[in-house]
């Protein structure tokens, strides 16, 4: 006898979702991906696409002046202000555009935390503890491309964000775009592809990160 495998079925995992169009967006698959309706997703930062400006606050004691590394950004920037302040004449703990601390840097060295690269470089007038420093990264909607969420990852794709509604297959060099629930609505769990091997605590994790995004997690 002939045993067939049914495939999984375009937006089966879909309970509700918001009015119109409003929970679902066009997402950009990556090179070398296969992808399952119903896969949870990360968004990861397209870097070449995205951008970053840094300035030292007009009204600082010191001079120190401060630029971008190469590449500026990494796959887990944020999108808004990052903002240092100074706490010694060397040294500036930052802050993401949410209010995360990310680190400190000193003065002359590279930093690279919380989605940027950084460097500062003194001057010849000497900073003081509230001195400020920004960078203005600017990511847009296109600027993200989506992958299979990894709990263990670092690059970004270890919070998930999303939700395939389609099938996606690319090769190398190659993306393409399909549609994705991305916001506030109702999933079926027993439809979603989740990674092997996650315990019930790290599932449950994963349900809150798209809990954050209005996707609510239904057994």
């Amino acid at each position: 006898m002939t045993v067939f495998t049914e495939a999984r079925h375009p937006v089966a995992f879909i309970l509700s979702e918001a009015a119109g169009y409003r929970s679902r967006e066009a997402i950009k698959i990556p090179e070398s991906q296969t992808i399952q309706p119903g896969q949870v997703l990360a968004a990861k930062v397209v870097v070449a696409d995205a951008t970053a400006t840094p300035t030292a606050a007009a009204g600082n004691t010191g001079n120190a002046t401060i630029a971008m590394g190469s590449p500026e950004l990494t796959s887990t920037a944020k999108n808004g202000r990052y903002k240092g302040i100074a706490v010694t004449a060397t040294t500036v703990r930052w802050e993401d555009p949410d209010g995360n601390e990310i680190g400190t840097s000193t003065h002359g060295s590279a930093m690279t935390k919380g989605g940027i690269k950084i460097q500062i470089t003194a001057g010849g007038n000497a900073n003081v503890a509230g001195d400020e420093f920004y960078v203005d990264v600017g990511v847009e909607p296109v600027d993200y491309e989506f992958v299979p969420y990894s709990k263990n990852a670092v690059d970004g794709s270890q919070v998930a964000v999303a939700i395939a509604m389609y099938p996606a297959v690319t090769g190398v060099g190659e993306t393409m775009e399909i549609a994705g629930f991305v916001r506030d609505g109702e999933v079926n769990a027993k439809e979603l592809v989740l990674p092997d091997g996650l315990s019930a605590a790290e599932t449950a994790d994963l349900y809150g990160e798209l809990a954050k995004v209005g996707i609510i997690v239904r057994n």
